[in-house]
């Protein structure tokens, strides 16, 4: 896969830049500049192959052409369907469902949206069949997650997560009023001993922090929206339950159970990230799917 930019010295950096530099402006690791070198990967500065310590001048257009990569075999593709929100040369967007796992294990080997990102490639006849997961979901969460089609654009949106330049917005039902109509919630997250799925607020855990703001609320319950600012496995879930209001169809952290909330009500739906190769931010949404939307309207009918 190649890709091309032009350099423009009057505004890029106040003094000369090598092109070591100039491509991790651009989101290339460490890692990748090594894949580049050592694995068949190839750049190019104005049509000659030139090393990273190249100095750069002015309108010089620099391509680079990805090493090639290889699929994991131990990912079958599936040809179950897929939503797709965005997509473009370095990034697939889904809408996921609930109830489809985000990565095959041992209870889910075949169908799982990895599965079907695969299938979907191969489809496509896509250049690389390799599979870069970039946001996971729990299995009974729904929304937005996000894949890379290469390794390139694995690296550029996981250096985007350490920066907060990757934002994620969520949609939750949770159980009651809450005292603050806004906050952050900043409590330690640890394993459970006795659960190794389970996570508890704990003093020995990892920092987790999570903001959130009222949308709207009924005698019983609460919609709210949530940004994760740390990424802990059930981080919304715990965080919730640990301020007593555990999200609607919860049943591991104690939410509340019906025939309309069979399982958690947790929607991601916003994300944001840049795009480099565009040079533009990317935002896209996904409304609250049919479940969530029609257990609130049943509990503003309470």
């Amino acid at each position: 896969m190649e890709f091309k930019w032009t350099y423009q010295a009057a505004t890029a950096w106040p003094q000369p830049m090598i092109l070591q530099t100039f491509l991790k402006q651009k989101g290339f690791s460490k890692a990748q500049l090594a894949r580049l070198k050592f694995s068949g990967g190839q750049i190019f500065v104005n049509h000659r192959e030139r090393y990273t310590n190249y100095q750069l001048h002015d309108q010089d257009v620099i391509r680079v052409f990805l090493a090639p990569e290889l699929a994991a075999a131990t990912i079958q593709p599936s040809m179950l369907p897929i939503e797709v929100i965005y997509e473009d040369d370095l990034f697939l967007v889904l809408n996921k469902p609930a109830g489809v796992p985000s990565i095959p294990s041992r209870t889910h080997a075949t169908d799982t949206i990895a599965n079907r990102v695969k299938g979907y490639l191969q489809a496509k006849q896509a250049e690389s069949l390799s599979i870069h997961i970039v946001t996971r979901l729990d299995m009974d969460t729904s929304g937005l997650i996000i894949f890379a089609k290469n390794a390139y654009g694995h690296s550029v949106l996981a250096q985007q997560a350490k920066t907060h330049m990757l934002q994620k917005s969520y949609l939750a039902i949770a159980q009651g009023q809450f005292a603050k109509q806004s906050g952050l919630i900043d409590l330690p997250i640890g394993r459970e001993k006795q659960h190794s799925m389970k996570r508890v607020i704990s003093a020995t855990g990892k920092a987790s922090q999570t903001a959130y703001e009222i949308q709207a609320t009924t005698s019983t319950a609460s919609l709210v929206k949530l940004a994760l600012l740390t990424g802990r496995t059930h981080q919304i879930r715990v965080h919730l339950a640990a301020l007593g209001h555990p999200l609607y169809g919860d049943q591991l952290y104690g939410g509340p159970m019906s025939i309309m909330a069979q399982r958690q009500a947790l929607h991601c739906t916003e994300v944001k990230f840049y795009q480099p190769i565009k040079q533009q931010e990317i935002v896209l949404t996904a409304p609250l799917p049919t479940d969530m939307a029609q257990l609130w309207a049943q509990l503003n009918r309470e």
